[in-house]
């Protein structure tokens, strides 16, 4: 019987619990997937501690992200067969689907038959981090060539992911880190600029790179009283992208600095993008061009084996990581 990852009670990573559990037949819409590699997420750190936007329902299923092969259909299903090449994108619920197993239902819709030039760690890796970079800059801030985009937490994979569509587009990109140790992977992974923002004045900076003028966009998961800071250095009619909240002080912003430069500010959610057909169609077609191309690729912090699901949920929340925690599943 194939295993899968599963919590009883929200808690820390040790909650985490391998089964042995039925899966069943694929229904309309569906597709079953034997599960080669799993890509973890913050959300799912926050789900299992209670912490997330839906409360888990037990026991409960988690898993956003996996790659592998077409196992079974549902009856429906024309777009996908047997020994297809897959990986999900992130747009379910973990009441309906969870991907941390062995082998897996997962929504049609939600399936992509990704570059095979990719490892199936790399094609587990992709969608949390590109759909939500392509959301928040090209789909809603319109980031294009000659902008400059400020990213905050860079060394994350959504960070990375931006500094890559950032450099696709024809963009500058100015990646915030908080202390020096980053510096140099952030740089090799494309960054134009670095920032460290525990040792250097954040808009002064960011103005002096952009000649006085603030970037045109902003990209922050943090929010907090940097998100305030980030306005003082964005350009006239400039756009801010607010995606996470990773920040446990109030977000405030100076009123006079929104009016004074026309900013934009707007909230974003990856399911904005993965739940609304067109937009994922858009999505799908952006980040699989250049995946192909190369532009595109993701970075992999450290790869661990399925049954070390428990130490892989602690390195995740350690945040010494540059890139993508993935469970490579035997």
């Amino acid at each position: 019987m194939p295993k899968l990852v599963r919590f009883h009670e929200v808690g820390g990573p040790d909650v985490l619990k391998i089964e042995e559990v039925e899966i069943p037949t694929p229904s309309a819409g569906q597709v079953r997937i034997k599960v080669k590699a799993i890509g973890l997420n913050r959300a799912e750190s926050m789900y299992r501690t209670g912490a997330y936007v839906e409360e888990p329902v037990f026991p409960a299923l988690l898993g956003y992200e996996a790659a592998g092969e077409i196992e079974a259909v549902g009856p429906d299903i024309t777009e996908f067969k047997i020994g297809d090449k897959v990986s999900v994108v992130p747009a379910f619920s973990f009441l309906d689907y969870g991907l941390y197993g062995e082998l897996v239902l997962a929504p049609a819709r939600a399936v992509v038959k990704h570059p095979e030039t990719l490892s199936w760690e790399e094609a587990a890796a992709v969608w949390m981090q590109y759909v939500t970079a392509w959301g928040g800059l090209i789909e809603f801030a319109k980031l294009g060539k000659g902008d400059t985009v400020v990213i905050s937490a860079a060394s994350s994979s959504v960070g990375i992911a931006a500094i890559q569509i950032a450099k696709q587009v024809g963009a500058t990109s100015i990646a915030l880190t908080r202390t020096n140790t980053k510096v140099a992977e952030l740089k090799a992974a494309g960054a134009d600029f670095v920032v460290v923002t525990d040792e250097q004045d954040l808009v002064k900076e960011i103005l002096a790179i952009t000649g006085g003028k603030g970037a045109e966009v902003v990209f922050d998961p943090v929010g907090g009283p940097t998100f305030s800071k980030l306005a003082g250095a964005t350009a006239i009619d400039g756009t801010m992208i607010l995606y996470g909240a990773l920040s446990p002080e109030p977000t405030t912003l100076s009123a006079v600095e929104v009016l004074g430069r026309h900013l934009t500010i707007r909230g974003f959610q990856l399911f904005e993008a993965s739940t609304d057909d067109a937009r994922l169609e858009k999505a799908k077609k952006f980040i699989v061009e250049g995946l192909a191309s190369g532009s595109l690729k993701p970075v992999l912090a450290k790869t661990f084996p399925f049954e070390a699901i428990v130490n892989a949920h602690h390195y995740l929340e350690s945040n010494a990581q540059i890139g993508k925690v993935v469970v490579s599943v035997n």
